[in-house]
C-alpha cells in the first residue's frame, strides 16, 4: 500500500514537472526570453512588413496588369488584376509617343553627369566642413543648411533669367554646371552626408598622414576618398534617382526644347492624351498607354536599385542617415 502511494506521488510529481516544462517552453515560444524573440512579436512584425510591402507594390502590380490588357480585357468587368491574355501593343505605342530613345539618352546623360559631379564636389565640401578649419566655418555651414531648406521656387525665376542672359536656355547646362560646384538638386544634403561620414573616421589617420608629409589634398584623395565608398554609393543613387525623376527643373529650364528627358516626355504624353479625350471622348486605351509609359520610365531605376541595393543599405547604415 505504501509502495503504491509512493509510486502515485512520484507519478504526480513527474507529471507536474512535465506540465511545468511544457508551460515554460510554450511561454518562451509565444513570448520569448527576450522581447523580440517570441512568436507573437515576429508574427506582428511580419504582418506590418507584408502590409507595408503591399502598399508599395500594389501600384506597380496595377500598372503592370493594366498595360498588358487588350480591348477585350479592358471591357470585361470580371478582369481586374490578371488579364486573360498578354498584349504588348501599348508598350510599343508608349515607346513611340515618348520618343524613348532620345529622351532616355537625355535622362541618362543628365542623371549620370550630375551624380558624378556631385560626388566629387560634395565630397570635397563635406571633407572641408568635417576636417578642416577655415574662417567663418559655422556661418558657411549655416548658409549651406539654409540652401537645403530654402524652397527652389523662390530662386527659380532669377535663375531662369540669368541662364537666358548667358545663352543656356533650353539646354541641359543649367542642371549640370551647378553640380560642378556642389549645388544642383539636393546638393546641400549630399554635403551633409559626406560631412557626417568623414566626421566618424578616426583622427589618427589624419595624424599619421601628416607625419608622412601628406597635405590636406593628398590625404583626401589617397586616404579619405577610398574609405568613403559607402557614402559615395548613397550619394550616387540618391542623386541619380532624384535627377531621373525630377520634373520641375527640366520643365523650367528646357520648356522650349524639342529634345527633353523622360519626365517631361511623360507629361507631354499625358497632356496629348487628355487633349484627345477632350475632343473625341475618353479612350479605353488612354490608361494602359499611360501605365506603359510609366513602366518604361521606372524600369531603369528599378534595375539600378536591384543591382546596388545591398551596398545602398550598407551605405545608409555607415553614413549615419538612420541616426
Amino acid at each position: 500500500m505504501e509502495r503504491m502511494i509512493g509510486l502515485l506521488r512520484r507519478h504526480i510529481t513527474l507529471n507536474g514537472d512535465t506540465f511545468r516544462e511544457r508551460f515554460v517552453s510554450g511561454k518562451y515560444f509565444l513570448i520569448g526570453k527576450e522581447a523580440d524573440k517570441g512568436f507573437l512579436f515576429r508574427l506582428f512584425l511580419y504582418i506590418i512588413l507584408i502590409d507595408t510591402a503591399f502598399i508599395y507594390l500594389k501600384p506597380i502590380l496595377y500598372m503592370v496588369g493594366t498595360m498588358v490588357k487588350d480591348a477585350s480585357n479592358m471591357l470585361d468587368p470580371s478582369v481586374i488584376w490578371v488579364p486573360r491574355s498578354i498584349f504588348t501593343g501599348h508598350l510599343k505605342e508608349a515607346f513611340e509617343l515618348l520618343q524613348y530613345q532620345t529622351s532616355f539618352f537625355y535622362s541618362v546623360s543628365i542623371s549620370l553627369t550630375v551624380a558624378v559631379l556631385q560626388i566629387i564636389s560634395c565630397a570635397i565640401a563635406g571633407y572641408a566642413f568635417a576636417r578642416l578649419e577655415f574662417p567663418f566655418k559655422r556661418l558657411w555651414f549655416m548658409a549651406l543648411v539654409f540652401t537645403f531648406i530654402l524652397p527652389p521656387q523662390l530662386t527659380i525665376l532669377p535663375s531662369i533669367l540669368m541662364f537666358k542672359q548667358i545663352g543656356w536656355a533650353n539646354t541641359v547646362l543649367p542642371m549640370i554646371v551647378p553640380a560642378l560646384f556642389g549645388h544642383g538638386l539636393k546638393g546641400a544634403l549630399f554635403v551633409i552626408i559626406f560631412k557626417q561620414f568623414f566626421s566618424t573616421l578616426p583622427k589618427e589617420l589624419e595624424e599619421a598622414a601628416r607625419m608622412d608629409g601628406a597635405n590636406a589634398f593628398r590625404f583626401f584623395f589617397k586616404v579619405m576618398l577610398p574609405l568613403s565608398k559607402s557614402a559615395i554609393i548613397v550619394v550616387f543613387l540618391f542623386s541619380f534617382v532624384w535627377n531621373w525623376n525630377d520634373f520641375y527643373l527640366p520643365s523650367m529650364y528646357m520648356s522650349g526644347s524639342k529634345d527633353v528627358p523622360l519626365s517631361i516626355s511623360l507629361a507631354k504624353l499625358a497632356a496629348s492624351l487628355n487633349a484627345e479625350a477632350a475632343q473625341g471622348g475618353t479612350s479605353i486605351f488612354a490608361e494602359p498607354i499611360k501605365m506603359a509609359a510609366s513602366f518604361l520610365i521606372i524600369t531603369p531605376v528599378l534595375i539600378v536599385y536591384a543591382i546596388a541595393q545591398r551596398w545602398f543599405v550598407e551605405g545608409i547604415e555607415r553614413t549615419g542617415l538612420v541616426e
